[in-house]
């Protein structure tokens, strides 16, 4: 048995996302008689090992033979602006696949079965945040290397540096969600593909 912060700590989360994964059914767990969450090693095992396989990918994964369309992968935890981006994308009418996630651990599963060409998220989610997330892809290295980040976020420049910051590479764009700027990198990104091809 481990108590909650055994458990975040042999999955490399804050305490507070454990106890949101146990009270959302993610990990499962009891009480003791003085209140104490307990949640069996099997399970965080269990739940490592989903995490290693969809960062790593697995026999879903899309043949090498599919057809290849520019995937955008957003994560939000809102429900609404979620939809709202999603269908503000699909409305470019531009060749993408778009799916959303509610969280960077939900992120990653679908990660697993098909990586994204561009991930848009935010930061301040519960469960597993923005922040780890992208750690945890760019630990990765080259599988995930060829991947655009795009954050959009409510937090300041000041409070992201004070949560540690962000990899090279990711750009940072502030809420209100400028959808031009961003409409604009997809382009520029698809464009950049027709000409290598």
């Amino acid at each position: 048995m481990l108590s909650t912060r055994e458990a975040a700590e042999r999955l490399g989360v804050a305490l507070r996302t454990v106890q949101l994964w146990v009270e959302s059914g993610v990990l499962p767990a009891w009480k003791t008689a003085g209140g104490h969450r307990r949640i069996s090693r099997t399970a965080v095992e269990r739940l490592i090992e989903e995490r290693r396989n969809a960062l790593a990918g697995d026999e879903r994964a899309e043949p090498a033979d599919a057809p290849s369309q520019f995937k955008v992968m957003v994560v939000e935890d809102e429900p609404q602006l979620l939809q709202l981006l999603i269908m503000v994308i699909k409305g470019w009418e531009l060749p993408l696949e778009v799916s959303g996630a509610r969280d960077g651990f939900d992120a990653l599963l679908q990660m697993g079965r098909s990586c994204p060409d561009l991930l848009i998220t935010d930061l301040n989610m519960p469960g597993m945040d923005g922040f780890k997330m992208i750690a945890s892809l760019r630990a990765q290295g080259a599988d995930f290397g060829a991947m655009d980040i795009v954050v959009v976020t409510a937090l300041t420049e000041a409070e992201i540096a004070q949560r540690g910051g962000l990899p090279e590479g990711v750009r940072v764009f502030y809420k209100p969600v400028p959808y031009d700027h961003i409409e604009q990198l997809v382009r520029d990104r698809l464009g950049g593909l027709a000409a290598a091809a």
